[in-house]
């Protein structure tokens, strides 16, 4: 988040912020390393940068970028993905409300639809759990976490989207999480799954 904050731009926090979320795997400060070197070659305005770059070129400039499993093909992958769908509907929350269900009681099912969304306009694909899909069955605590920057306002939150209400957000939930969630009673599945993510988020709800 310390990241992506770093871009003022709507249109920058929300392609920033998208890499830093898929990054966001192990130490925060290998973290921050990592999301940092991955947007330094597209400067201090991303969007347009990378709107006026190659799919190549912009592969080009992460071609030595590598953070554990995920390597500079993906990232560009990821960023060129992002612009296109950025390019085509007007920003990524426009994306990301277009696949939006009102029936539905979170935003798990969204977030899937967002997600195939860019990997549609992806140049090339990217590894398959560099954004983590809901519909899997997983706590997909990436992409919630994207979710919550963008959507949430707050003292911590930048909440450039002003289109999607926090109501429906899911708790990102990882495997620490889930543990200090089942120490404090609010947790009771043994898997840190999408199953768990609710459960924690309506115990929090409550």
């Amino acid at each position: 988040l310390s990241v992506a904050l770093a871009y003022p731009r709507p249109r920058d926090l929300e392609l920033a912020a998208l890499a830093a979320a898929a990054l966001a795997l192990g130490n925060a400060s290998l973290i921050e390393r990592a999301a940092r070197a991955a947007l330094a070659p597209f400067g201090q305005a991303p969007a347009a940068r990378l709107s006026d770059m190659s799919d190549r070129d912009a592969r080009a400039a992460l071609a030595g970028f590598r953070y554990r499993f995920f390597s500079g093909d993906d990232l560009s992958a990821l960023l060129c993905a992002a612009r296109t769908v950025q390019l085509k509907e007007g920003s990524l929350e426009a994306a990301f409300l277009k696949g939006r269900d009102e029936a539905e009681p979170d935003y798990a099912g969204a977030a899937s639809r967002f997600i195939r969304a860019l990997e549609g306009a992806a140049p090339w694909p990217w590894r398959s759990n560099l954004l983590p899909d809901p519909e899997r069955g997983s706590a997909a605590k990436r992409t919630f976490l994207y979710l919550r920057w963008m959507i949430r306002r707050d003292a911590v939150d930048p909440g450039p989207w002003t289109g999607a209400s926090p109501s429906g957000l899911v708790v990102p939930l990882d495997t620490h999480m889930a543990a200090a969630c089942r120490r404090l009673g609010l947790l009771t599945r043994r898997s840190a799954d999408l199953k768990a993510a609710r459960e924690v988020t309506e115990a929090f709800r409550r």
